[in-house]
């Protein structure tokens, strides 16, 4: 006989097994069995072997360990893709404010030659040449001729006149040349004049007016038989200068150098303003050395000072002629007084009757390098141009044209 305390003993763990079944119920099977310590799969041997199918799980319907080939479902041709987004706008440059519009210059090197043809006896400028009787080489090379004019303009030149205590003589000449070259000018031309001993004085800045310039001209003639500051006459030194004030000027400018050549306290060599002298583009030197007549009657005396002095005036007229020659120029070495307006008026047919040639170098390079120019004369068949006069006589003719130019030198 079951006593009430043992049936409710059972009824209580009836009602307890049947909660723990009714909770093992609600919960999900394990996937994996909790008795398999096994290490997972390498997933480079998986690679390497590939399983094969479970038949017998696909065979029940089950899922196998190959899924097999995924079946991609076909695009609706309604379903576009979104258009691609619009390439964002360029960029606009703007300058800051109060900056002007910049631009970009590629500079083209191109050479101007200044060609004035005269003849030797007379020196008449030629004229009537045309394009094809002219030949220029640069250093040995033949350049193509691109632009040809005669040019006849007015001029701008400078009167650089020696005013020193080397004998009165010298100064007589000097005043007696820059005065003709005041006879030839017109009233477009620009002309200043500058005297020097040791040091330089600009008597008549640039004008129009001739008339101020034969005044400063008669100024100096008054005292010309007394002695003069000094005796030092620093020719390097004065043309370097002349030529500074120069380059500020634009355009084709000329250097009328009266002065005897002998440079005595300069503080620049020889070399150096012969460097200063090729580097000039657009400056034409003529040279009228003076003490012509006096050179003439004591050349050859005895004794050691003398000769000396006598090797002092030849190389001093060698350096005048350098600077002319090396610029296109002329020079003169007048004797007698009388010369002088044939000659200036030479130098004047000359300065405004030319042939402008132009041409682009076929060496390029800005290497600062010196280029040596050579311009000949030709006939229609390329032989050398023969003159002659109306008698049929052969004429000689003198090519004036510079020596060369200093190329531009690259900037690094």
């Amino acid at each position: 006989m079951t006593t009430p305390c043992t049936s409710r003993r059972a009824s209580r763990s009836t009602r307890i097994i049947l909660f723990l079944s009714a909770l093992a119920a609600l919960l999900p099977l394990p996937l994996v069995n909790a008795q398999d310590d096994s290490p997972p799969p390498n997933p480079q041997q998986q690679q390497q072997q590939p399983q094969k199918p479970d038949q017998s799980q696909s065979d029940a319907g089950g899922p196998s360990g190959d899924t097999g080939v995924i079946a991609v479902p076909k695009k609706n041709p309604d379903d576009q893709p979104p258009p691609a987004p619009a390439a964002p706008p360029e960029p606009k440059v703007v300058n800051p404010p109060n900056l002007p519009p910049v631009s970009l210059q590629i500079d083209v090197p191109e050479v101007t030659v200044n060609v004035g043809v005269l003849l030797q006896k007379t020196g008449q400028f030629v004229p009537g040449l045309k394009p094809d009787n002219f030949r220029v080489y640069e250093d040995g090379v033949e350049q193509k001729i691109e632009g040809f004019k005669r040019v006849e303009a007015p001029i701008t030149a400078l009167l650089l006149c020696e005013y020193a205590a080397r004998g009165f003589a010298f100064r007589v000449d000097m005043l007696n040349a820059a005065w003709a070259f005041t006879q030839q000018l017109r009233p477009q031309d620009y002309v200043a004049l500058m005297t020097f001993d040791m040091k330089t004085h600009i008597d008549v800045d640039f004008t129009q007016d001739k008339r101020q310039i034969q005044e400063a001209i008669n100024e100096l003639g008054m005292s010309v038989y007394m002695p003069a500051a000094f005796s030092e006459t620093n020719v390097f030194d004065a043309l370097y200068e002349s030529m500074d004030r120069l380059d500020r000027i634009q355009g084709q400018k000329y250097i009328i150098l009266i002065a005897s050549g002998i440079d005595t306290m300069s503080r620049l060599t020889f070399d150096k303003i012969l460097k200063r002298v090729k580097e000039s583009r657009d400056i034409t030197i003529y040279a009228i050395s003076t003490g012509g007549l006096l050179r003439e009657m004591t050349e050859g005396g005895g004794g050691m000072g003398a000769s000396i002095r006598d090797m002092d005036y030849l190389q001093a007229d060698n350096e005048m002629r350098t600077f002319a020659q090396i610029t296109g120029g002329m020079w003169f070495e007048p004797k007698f007084t009388g010369e002088l307006p044939d000659m200036v008026r030479t130098i004047n047919e000359n300065i405004r009757a030319k042939y402008q040639l132009v041409y682009r170098p076929t060496n390029a390079k800005q290497d600062g390098t010196y280029r040596k120019i050579r311009v000949e004369l030709v006939d229609d068949e390329g032989q050398p141009l023969r003159m002659q006069d109306e008698k049929h006589k052969p004429l000689k003719y003198e090519i004036i044209a510079r020596d060369g130019y200093r190329a531009k030198q690259e900037v690094e």
